[in-house]
């Protein structure tokens, strides 16, 4: 499947493009390429490499939601939550939640809380929510000092950047072309279609490519997209609400400064050795003090600890954690979770932005109060932004934005019907096999049916660390599209997000592998420097 030159995509224009790589942009891809229409996407660095690799691993429904009275949400993204399980149970999977509470009044409002989320699932429940006592929690080794009781409930956990490569070979495998490394550059809409010059950012090779519809799927980038394409010429109105979809009449002018759509909001995690805090089920925390949920996960043979909920008014490709997080996380993970971490403890930090729809009802630094849905705006004829959202709605996303551009005209009705709730993604294991769980380390599983693949490429008995072989970089270059050490290291095997020093230690020999499948630069030197801004030092926690 190698990289194909660029050059190859001038053949033939497509119904429909779709830029950015990360859950919304893959589902979108998928979802037309099923609906038997001719798909493009691109990807400015590698899959998943933002938002959607960088999330706390869980498939939920949104349990903090029913609090805000938000039962559709709930109940939509419940329903969305099973047809991922069903959909790669190798990579996403029931995980038993334990709440703890310390005063008997927020145990039992925590206790209906969580029977009413088990009812909205109804028949697609993961089991059943029960009480458990202090006892029972010491036998666990969760209670805390001053808990009196705890709950169990279930939701479901994933590995993300495998999710999204899961989607990419689908979309691939239903006849749309997928690329990452590629950037937009430019972006001129014509009478019937729009003119798209994308560039390889590998080798800064050229092509202008026409796209009967553009889909902006570019996460907390869409502003710069929007920017990019409706800067000049005829363009809607910029929708000012969190409606889920909006869409206006081309007739209005188009101003040089769009209304922005999107808040960032940074989230941190911690990645510490299971021993450490060792975990069977996941916990999750309430109320810290100041209001926000801390989860500690059990995921890949580690634990990790997260999230924060902080604004920024930039988007940078690789934030770092701020020293008021860290602060946070150190002590909410002293005070729930009754462990002291040190420097050393912390195998991994890493930090995503999550694509907020800014609604402008939000108190002013407080993301944690802006809309967690989705936003899906038709802006031009033919160019359609969709944002917001999570990881466990990105199926249904994509099915709205296919119907917005045909209910616009943009698109005609389908040949195909996309059966997107039972097409079963690249690398699903047959029907009836028992998975290994995504709570032990990574290995071969990971791979799903490809496994056995991976097993005819040279190498296999060359361990690299972590459960990798020199078989599965070779393999991950040849059919997933890795190009760099980055790609490689980050997302086809999760080590920088496990083990940032044995990530470090690792790279020469995956570049060197990589170097000898695709004779492009891997570049080494720029993930080694990665690999030290995902390390915590003792100078990090000053203060503390």
């Amino acid at each position: 499947m190698f990289r194909p030159d660029l050059s190859d995509w001038t053949q033939a224009p497509c119904d429909v493009l779709v830029i950015g790589g990360g859950a919304t942009g893959l589902g979108v891809a998928v979802q037309a390429a099923l609906e038997g229409r001719r798909v493009a996407l691109v990807e400015a660095r590698d899959f998943a490499c933002g938002t959607s690799s960088r999330s706390t691993k869980l498939l939920h429904g949104g349990v903090r939601y029913l609090a805000q009275g938000r039962f559709k949400l709930v109940r939509e993204a419940l329903r969305e939550r099973a047809i991922v399980l069903g959909l790669a149970p190798h990579l996403a999977q029931p995980l038993p939640f334990v709440v703890q509470e310390r005063r008997w009044l927020s145990w039992a409002i925590t206790a209906l809380g969580l029977k009413l989320y088990q009812w909205l699932a109804g028949r697609l429940s993961l089991g059943a929510t029960e009480a458990i006592s202090q006892r029972s929690l010491c036998d666990r080794g969760l209670a805390l000092p001053g808990t009196v009781a705890g709950v169990r409930y279930w939701d479901g956990q994933f590995e993300d950047a495998r999710l999204a490569l899961a989607l990419a070979r689908t979309a691939q495998a239903a006849g749309a072309r997928v690329r990452n490394h590629t950037r937009v550059v430019a972006l001129k809409q014509h009478e019937k279609d729009w003119e798209v010059t994308l560039q390889d950012a590998l080798n800064g090779q050229q092509i202008t490519l026409r796209a009967h519809c553009v889909v902006n799927a570019t996460g907390v980038w869409v502003d710069g997209l929007r920017q990019l394409a409706l800067s000049a010429g005829p363009q809607t109105a910029v929708p000012k609400t969190s409606a889920q979809t909006t869409s206006a009449s081309s007739s209005s002018s188009r101003s040089s400064a769009l209304q922005g759509l999107v808040k960032p909001s940074q989230g941190v995690h911690l990645v510490v050795d299971r021993a450490r805090l060792p975990l069977n089920e996941a916990v999750l925390v309430p109320r810290t003090t100041d209001g926000r949920v801390l989860f500690a996960v059990p995921w890949l043979g580690a634990t990790v600890i997260g999230t924060t909920d902080t604004p920024r008014d930039d988007a940078p490709l690789e934030p770092r954690p701020m020293a008021e997080e860290l602060a946070f996380l150190w002590g909410e993970t002293a005070r729930a979770l009754g462990v002291r971490l040190q420097a050393h403890d912390v195998k991994s930090v890493w930090v995503g932005l999550r694509p907020l729809v800014d609604n402008g009802h939000g108190q002013q630094g407080q993301t944690a109060q802006m809309s967690r849905e989705h936003l899906i705006a038709r802006e031009a004829p033919g160019f359609v932004t969709v944002t917001g959202g999570k990881w466990t709605t990105y199926r249904s996303m994509a099915q709205e934005v296919l119907s917005t551009l045909v209910a616009c005209g943009d698109l005609p009705t389908a040949r195909c019907v996309a059966h997107t709730e039972s097409h079963t993604l690249f690398g699903a294991p047959a029907a009836g096999a028992l998975p290994t769980s995504l709570r032990e380390a990574p290995g071969a599983h990971l791979l799903g049916s490809e496994a056995a693949k991976v097993l005819n490429v040279p190498g296999s008995d060359e361990l690299l660390g972590l459960g990798l072989t020199a078989a599965m970089v070779r393999y991950c270059a040849r059919s997933e599209w890795a190009i760099t050490v980055e790609d490689m290291l980050a997302r086809r095997w999760r080590v920088l997000f496990l083990d940032a020093r044995l990530a470090e230690q690792m790279a020469p020999r995956v570049a060197e592998l990589l170097q000898q499948e695709t004779g492009i630069d891997p570049a080494l030197p720029a993930f080694l420097a990665l690999c030290r801004q995902y390390q915590l030092s003792p100078a990090d926690l000053a203060g503390l």
